[in-house]
């Protein structure tokens, strides 16, 4: 997609049909394209089953994920957003199981993860982004669970 420009301005001289017009192509700003690459968990964070999570609801016999990531973390331009995510009661549909987790970087196409796997995330744009991740169940929506399994953080991106 492209801007045009059109610049209408008037000459000078006698004749009032005398015109000029310009024309400016404005190309768009760079638009973001993300690599992904997947990489196996080096080793899956244990959770018991009996934490307690403070100011959180939830049932602790349903499924539960969790973003491994702080909200407002920043990142230089040119290393990579890992995401990793702790999954309880739950497998996902490479691993055997009925659930999937979907991720979605700045409201853009959703993507998706079928093995408890680390994604490192390249091509990074500076600025502030949104990393949205779901817990979805066996019906393709998202499964909830009091507080969980809808997660979204803001990070910066800096040159």
């Amino acid at each position: 997609m492209f801007i045009a420009l059109l610049v209408l301005a008037s000459c000078s001289g006698g004749n009032d049909n005398s015109h000029t017009t310009a024309t400016t192509v404005v190309p768009p700003p760079p638009r973001q394209v993300l690599r992904a690459e997947f990489r196996p968990v080096p080793a899956p964070h244990l959770i018991r089953p009996d934490f307690v999570f403070p100011g959180k609801t939830y049932d602790r016999k349903q499924p539960v994920l969790l973003f491994d990531m702080p909200n407002d973390k920043t990142f230089r331009e040119g290393d990579p957003v890992v995401i990793e995510f702790t999954l309880l009661n739950a497998e996902l549909k490479g691993d055997g199981g009925e659930y999937r987790v979907r991720y979605m970087i700045d409201d853009d196409d959703m993507q998706w993860i079928d093995r408890w796997e680390q994604v490192w995330l390249w091509g990074w744009l500076p600025g502030k982004h949104t990393i949205r991740v779901e817990l979805i169940g066996p019906d393709g929506w998202p499964f909830r669970n009091g507080d969980f399994n809808v997660e979204t953080r803001e990070i910066t991106i800096e040159k």
